[in-house]
């Protein structure tokens, strides 16, 4: 597969079809200390950091008896109604504590920008990028309802402060909640400021901020006015990104309690409210929003998505390097209307048809036909990814490999046994070039060297080797991409453990129904 502009764009202003090479993937962080840095770590651990520990838990533990008298006999009717006297005194006296939580944590200050519009104005606060657990910064300042996984508030101390501020609760055993989280938030947000605005973070999942990536479109379902939320961490080491690869949380935690000051920039942005157009396409409506946050922020937008990330980060014995085109791939899979998660039937069906095929190479009309799709052009920039050398020709059974990656990302040994169906000659094997072009289309990349690998596996020097002496030697040896692939081929170093997680912290629930996204639609910019 080529790594061209169009095969590496990461973080890409949408609607550009100049899609250089991205700083970074938005998925991964990674931290690299002085000598200098690790002694001021190791002093400040301690020193500073049992103390600051011991307060803010100490805080989290003084505000408990407070959300939980305030948060007992409240029925729903009760909630729509203004705070009475007694209930406000509790909030007030909730926020300071909470501000002294932060205080403990080394936020000595918080610079705010703008004005919070009030719930009758934007009864819906979007919020990004979202980057870590400390967002949870404006949610103690505002007090407004998040929308939360529904095990959250199970959890000792920290559930009984979530009831308090009355989240949208999402359940991962109702197959229904979805659907049942976008009609709660489209009740509070036509209430006409009855209910505490909402603070939605609509990426989904935690980012490193260099970019924004896909907005999920439930929290602009509603079609009511949102206000722009933005958030900045100005600080000259950054121990605050919490994402997919990376330092893990009590990693992210303890570092950042080492830290003597930590900064962090809240900018609430001009109501942004929703043309007729945008109210009937939610999905234009929340890449509409995201284009002014990216310009507030000064940073660039990318189509790529949580699954993606997921993708990215798939454990299977070939990792995906971080300038993988497979990502592009995936996305533009989606963007034609196919969905990875339901293609694994179809997979053996395009596998079948380029076993019968009397030619590998086919131009873009017969790609087209193949697939049985039109041509546009999204399917033109797909045929670019493949297409290496601009022939106007691309080996499809490249295609059939990157797509079963992409619908199999932990299963690496299928994905290698149905290539070499692909690739092997009438007595069953392949040559190092054949592997060379299975890996490299697996793993996403321009270039690799297979040498090693192929001599570890043939061991009886033939020059050839079968998929059962792969997969006996993949057996043996389960680690074989970092021990016999190049390792700038493999992922990035990083002076901290790589933590992925499995799930989506608690306040960036996707409760997005599926049908909601629309990617074919073009984005139509609307500048206020």
């Amino acid at each position: 597969m080529k790594l061209s502009g169009r095969g590496r764009g990461c973080c890409v202003a949408t609607g550009s079809r100049d899609r250089g090479p991205p700083p970074r993937s938005p998925f991964v962080h990674q931290l690299r200390f002085s000598p200098l840095q690790k002694a001021k770590i190791a002093f400040m651990t301690l020193t500073l950091f049992p103390i600051r520990l011991f307060f803010a838990a100490f805080m989290m533990l003084l505000a408990w008896p407070f959300a939980f008298i305030a948060s007992m006999g409240s029925d729903e009717q009760e909630l729509e109604k203004p705070l009475s006297w007694w209930r406000k005194i509790v909030d007030v006296l909730l926020k300071a504590i909470m501000r002294m939580m932060w205080l403990a944590g080394g936020f000595h200050w918080i610079n705010v920008k703008g004005r919070r519009a009030l719930p009758a104005e934007a009864a819906i606060l979007t919020v990004a990028p979202h980057s870590s657990y400390f967002d949870a910064i404006p949610v103690t300042m505002t007090f407004a309802s998040i929308v939360m996984k529904a095990e959250s508030k199970d959890i000792p101390v920290w559930g009984t402060l979530i009831k308090y501020i009355r989240p949208v609760f999402v359940s991962r055993s109702d197959q229904d909640s979805r659907r049942k989280t976008v009609e709660e938030i489209k009740r509070r947000a036509q209430s006409a400021g009855k209910w505490p605005q909402i603070m939605i973070f609509p990426e989904g999942t935690c980012t490193n901020r260099s970019c924004l990536i896909t907005f999920k479109p439930g929290a602009f379902i509603p079609g009511v006015p949102v206000q722009p939320v933005v958030l900045r961490y100005p600080n000259k080491l950054d121990t605050i990104t919490w994402t997919w690869q990376g330092p893990g949380a009590l990693e992210i935690l303890w570092l950042t309690l080492c830290q003597f000051h930590n900064s962090v920039e809240i900018e609430f942005l001009p109501v942004y409210i929703p043309s007729e157009e945008e109210i009937q396409n939610p999905v234009l409506y929340a890449n509409n929003v995201r284009q002014v946050m990216a310009q507030a922020l000064g940073v660039s937008v990318t189509d790529y998505t949580f699954e993606d990330c997921q993708l990215a980060l798939a454990e299977g014995q070939l990792r995906l390097p971080p300038d993988t085109c497979l990502l592009e791939f995936a996305k533009l899979v989606r963007s034609l209307g196919l969905k990875p998660e339901t293609l694994e039937d179809d997979l053996d069906k395009y596998a079948a048809s380029v076993m019968i095929m009397k030619k590998e190479k086919v131009d873009l009309k017969e790609f087209s036909a193949y697939l049985e799709l039109p041509v546009s052009h999204t399917l033109e920039r797909m045929f670019a990814l493949f297409d290496e050398n601009d022939e106007g020709t691309i080996d499809v059974r490249e295609f059939v490999i990157a797509l079963s990656v992409v619908c199999k990302p932990s299963k690496t040994l299928e994905t290698i046994q149905l290539a070499f169906q692909l690739y092997q000659s009438e007595n069953g094997t392949i040559t190092a070039e054949d592997l060379a072009h299975i890996l490299k289309t697996a793993m996403g990349v321009s270039q690799i060297n297979v040498t090693k690998l192929f001599r570890a596996v043939d061991e009886e020097e033939k020059g050839v080797i079968t998929y059962d002496d792969f997969s006996s030697f993949a057996e043996l040896h389960p680690h074989f991409a970092e021990d016999y692939l190049y390792v700038d081929q493999i992922g990035t170093e990083s002076d901290l453990e790589t933590s992925p997680l499995s799930a989506t912290n608690g306040i960036c629930t996707d409760f997005s129904p599926e049908n909601a996204e629309d990617k074919n639609k073009p984005l139509q910019k609307k500048l206020n």
